[in-house]
């Protein structure tokens, strides 16, 4: 019997059920097919917006959806995995479906890796593509950029944990009002972060104004210590700040400090195919498209 419960708080049991499912998908398939915001929302405990979709197999949680409603303005966002073992049966197909019956036919889907079988899925729930994240990388070995060039009056300091929380918040959402999840950031998000094993303040860059400390933007920078990869987290300029340099001055900065750490020896980040001016930026660092991710939506 196939059973698909939506839940607003999963239990202990399911939680660890879904990240087990989770972790075999990703084995097999070579790409994680929830986010780190959707793993984090999966431990966090309920949270209002967000619901949890579980297929059950007599009994055998063989699927998992998750969809985020937290965005005041945009369609709800969605992800899902079916376990390898239980693949070419309509699982994915049932949770697809509700997840629109649970969105009201409003959902953006994402399809981590752009893989054939996703891409496939979208289709058939008469889903659009909308949206393209490409995810580039780079060799650490021997970097060699030319030095950070800072605009007048500015300096760069590292995060302040317990007192910078509010004012980066502020500068983040500022800098992506036009990103429908980094700019929505909140407090308990940031929170979450923070209590990750691999958050460090000390490579958690802030450019700020040196007369009143306002922060002008950021690169926060984030070691993948097990696979050798350090990401380019997230680099932001607020709008007051545009044109200055900062992103390329900060991305440099940040990149040093990834490459100084040994374990390390290639660099990552994210960035929509359609930020033309970022893609030129990173291109003239060195990185270079490694995969893409692909995100559909409702017409409506």
């Amino acid at each position: 019997m196939t059973d698909v419960v939506v839940r607003e708080r999963v239990s202990e049991d399911e939680r660890r059920d879904a990240a087990g499912l989770i972790a075999a998908a990703a084995a097999a398939d070579g790409r994680a097919a929830v986010s780190e915001q959707g793993m984090l929302l999966l431990r966090a405990g309920e949270r209002a917006g967000v619901r949890h979709l579980l297929l059950r197999v007599d009994g055998t949680l063989v699927g998992y959806a998750q969809l985020d409603g937290t965005d005041p303005v945009e369609a709800p966002s969605a992800e899902l995995v079916v376990h390898p073992a239980h693949r070419g049966r309509r699982h994915g197909r049932a949770l697809g479906e509700a997840l629109l019956a649970e969105s009201g036919h409003r959902l953006r889907l994402w399809a981590h890796g752009g893989l054939p079988a996703a891409r496939h899925l979208a289709r058939l729930l008469g889903l659009t593509l909308f949206r393209e994240l490409r995810q580039m990388r780079r060799t650490l070995t021997g970097l060699a950029l030319p030095d950070p060039v800072l605009p007048d009056g500015v300096a760069v300091r590292t995060f302040a944990r317990g007192a910078d929380e509010e004012a980066w918040l502020a500068a983040n959402a500022a800098a992506f009002a036009h990103h429908p999840e980094q700019g929505a950031l909140t407090l308990d998000d940031l929170a979450a972060r923070e209590a990750e094993p691999w958050f460090d303040p000390a490579g958690f860059f802030l450019a700020v104004r040196e007369a009143e400390g306002t922060i002008l933007g950021f690169h926060w920078t984030k070691a993948h210590a097990a696979e050798g990869l350090g990401e380019v987290y997230v680099v932001g300029v607020t709008p007051e700040a545009q044109g200055l340099g900062l992103g390329r001055a900060l991305t440099t900065i940040g990149l040093r400090h990834l490459a100084a750490d040994p374990v390390l020896d290639t660099a990552m980040l994210y960035v929509d195919a359609d930020n033309a001016a970022a893609l030129r930026v990173y291109e003239s660092l060195g990185f270079r498209t490694h995969e893409t991710d692909l995100m559909y939506r409702t017409e409506r």
